[in-house]
């Protein structure tokens, strides 16, 4: 550790009441950002203030972590992914490039970085993992993680947003080697490899659970859902989540599920079943408890509030209808059509809708027997497709756009 910088950041009060940490979909994955309270409930009707706006950010899907004071969020130029920094205005610190980029269809950056007091971890496109000094941008350490692990990618090249877990990284190569991997997080060696479920990778995130004391990884490859004991590498059970999906469809798994009281919700496009899963108590092996048939989340993500689920499901590329399922029996009470599907996060007790083929964003009351817009905007910067999720961070609201990073101030007044 740089324990200068650290020295400086206790100094200006940055360490002073908890450590400084950020991820992909917020605290725990969840895309509920529960400590951002006294928030607009309606907004005016040209949308809520704009503060600041980046027009200049290399191209990518990526959503912003924030921690530091500096936001952080990945592009790709020529044929590298690279982290960018920002500070609290918009106004660009550093960018380094990090890893080669994928080189095929949707070639952006798409992996959102993980900080972690002063240091930041990312995973390119082709599966460069590095860490880098989250204040300078400097690169502590890289790994070309699928080539040395023998990994896989598909046709979208790889997504995943790093996991750090006590004093190591995750990444998820699959292929015929190993299936998951542990990098130590200050030297980038390897700790431990799983066994390998010979499959492929997919492009969802992993997700850190807490079930009766015991802490898991669980994580997709192409066709199955499994969990991991962090300590060992060894997989503790697997599930075969690609037989719920009709014979034709695609098995994209994208989407990081939801936790809650030992039950694990699984969710995918392409009229993909859902299916909720029961783990038993002593973590070692899973139960289906209910499967549905509506809401097949593209990888927009979906969130957990007061009891049901609320995400977009799909119906082809460029549609989908917003759905809400009762958690504990599966039961939809809402399946509603509004512009089109997209990325949901939650806060305050509202719902951020951000559709992806227009770039309008609904301010949405939780109400699992209505999807009720409340406020709507569309967003005015930035090309192509609407595809990186929201964040909330201290009453601001953060949409990245491609090559543009708005930030929309959403407190009371």
């Amino acid at each position: 550790m740089n324990y200068k910088l650290l020295f400086f950041l206790i100094l200006n009060g940055f360490y002073a009441n908890s450590q400084e940490f950020s991820e992909w979909r917020g605290s725990g994955r969840t895309g509920v950002y529960s400590n951002e309270k006294n928030l607009l409930k309606e907004w005016p009707a040209e949308g809520p203030k704009l503060l600041w706006v980046n027009e200049s950010i290399p191209k990518g899907y990526a959503s912003v972590a924030i921690a530091n004071q500096m936001i952080y969020t990945t592009g790709t130029q020529n044929s590298n992914d690279v982290v960018i920094a920002f500070d609290m205005q918009g106004m660009q610190k550093w960018q380094t490039a990090y890893g080669r980029c994928w080189d095929s269809s949707y070639d952006q950056s798409r992996s959102t970085p993980s900080v972690e007091n002063d240091r930041l971890y990312v995973s390119s496109g082709l599966g460069d993992v590095a860490c880098l000094n989250a204040l300078s941008g400097e690169i502590i350490w890289q790994v070309k993680a699928n080539e040395k692990f023998d990994g896989t990618a598909g046709r979208f090249g790889i997504s995943e947003s790093l996991l750090i877990v006590g004093d190591k990284v995750i990444y998820t190569p699959g292929g015929e080697k190993t299936t998951m991997v542990a990098l130590n997080k200050i030297t980038g060696k390897t700790v431990w490899q799983s066994e390998s479920l010979n499959d492929n990778q997919s492009y969802a995130s992993p997700l850190l659970i807490d079930h009766n004391g015991k802490k898991i990884i669980t994580q997709f490859t192409e066709n199955y859902f499994f969990g991991v004991d962090p300590d060992t590498g060894n997989i503790l059970w697997k599930f075969k989540f690609g037989d719920y999906k009709p014979e034709k469809a695609r098995n994209n798994q994208t989407n990081t599920p939801l936790y809650n009281k030992g039950e694990i919700f699984l969710t995918s496009g392409y009229d993909h079943q859902s299916v909720m899963l029961k783990l038993a108590d002593d973590g070692n092996s899973v139960s289906v408890k209910w499967v549905d048939s509506v809401l097949d989340v593209h990888h927009g993500g979906m969130v957990l509030v007061d009891g049901h689920i609320y995400g977009a499901n799909w119906i082809h590329n460029r549609m989908g209808n917003w759905a809400c399922l009762n958690w504990e029996t599966g039961k939809v009470t809402f399946n509603t059509e509004w512009e089109n599907k997209g990325s949901i996060i939650s806060a305050d007790g509202m719902l951020y809708c951000y559709e992806e083929k227009h770039g309008n964003i609904a301010l949405v009351s939780v109400n699992p027997e209505k999807f009720e817009v409340i406020s709507s905007f569309k967003v005015p910067y930035g090309d192509g497709q609407h595809w990186g999720h929201l964040v909330i961070n201290n009453g601001i609201l953060y949409v990245r756009h491609e090559n543009a990073l708005m930030a929309y101030d959403i407190k009371k007044q």
